[in-house]
């Protein structure tokens, strides 16, 4: 399991100075589908020229279930209250796909997983938040295995030919560090971007993301937030779409 305290060692460094994130779903006509979040740091990989040189790792292109991580890591887990526990349960379901290579600059996460209703699908990027918390130490403690706590929470449904996905602040206090922490940042976040790219099965009809743009098909919606903005206000990618029968 080095590679993956590796990479995501270095995606955290990556989330103090820029982050471009674009959360992506694949949506059946049946609620079914497929959730990921992807992060694409190839064009600032020389912001960590010196911290990559440091680890004299070889190029890496692998994927980790983190299924098989929680199982190597069952007797740590084990011994954590049940509420903890049932939060790294959450992370099961996802793999996560890493391509590095500091020589080509390129650097790529992509955090997947299929569901079979899209309303028990987790918050992508809080899932990414607590993988990287679970893996950024080499040698993890119990209580470095314990999932990072998370002020905000994402909700997604689709029912008759109708999707919204909403977030909720759940933890204000929580929520106001998060908002204290941002201020030394707020200059190297001012040009990051949080990305939405919903793909329905059928043509979009109406939604209430005016600034959206879509597919020439008609059946795809993508919709970009200054990342900043969200982290300020979770709100900001509320939304509602309606597809046509």
């Amino acid at each position: 399991m080095k590679k993956i305290h590796y990479a995501i060692t270095v995606a955290i460094i990556f989330l103090a100075a820029s982050c471009n994130f674009t959360e992506e779903i694949h949506l059946k006509d049946d609620g079914s589908g497929k959730l990921s979040i992807n992060f694409d740091g190839s064009e600032m990989m020389d912001m960590a020229g010196d911290e990559l040189a440091k680890t004299d790792e070889k190029p890496i292109d692998s994927i980790i279930s983190f299924k098989d991580f929680l199982e190597q890591k069952k007797d740590s887990i084990a011994q954590l209250p049940e509420e903890e526990q049932e939060k790294l349960k959450k992370l099961e379901p996802f793999n996560m796909r890493m391509v590095m290579d500091p020589e080509k600059k390129v650097m790529m996460f992509d955090l997947f997983s299929e569901f079979k209703n899209v309303s028990e699908v987790n918050d992508a990027f809080s899932a990414f938040q607590d993988a990287s918390s679970m893996g950024s130490k080499t040698n993890p403690q119990q209580e470095q295995m314990k999932p990072s706590e998370q002020p905000t929470e994402v909700r997604y449904t689709f029912k008759k030919n109708k999707f919204t996905r909403t977030a909720k602040i759940v933890d204000q206090a929580l929520f106001e560090q998060q908002l204290d922490s941002l201020q030394g940042a707020e200059m190297f976040l001012s040009g990051s971007t949080y990305t939405l790219k919903y793909h329905f099965p059928k043509k979009i009809k109406s939604t209430t993301a005016e600034a959206a743009t879509f597919s020439q098909d008609g059946k795809t919606l993508i919709y970009e937030v200054n990342f900043l903005d969200l982290m300020k206000d979770p709100s900001v990618l509320d939304l509602e779409v309606e597809l046509e029968k």
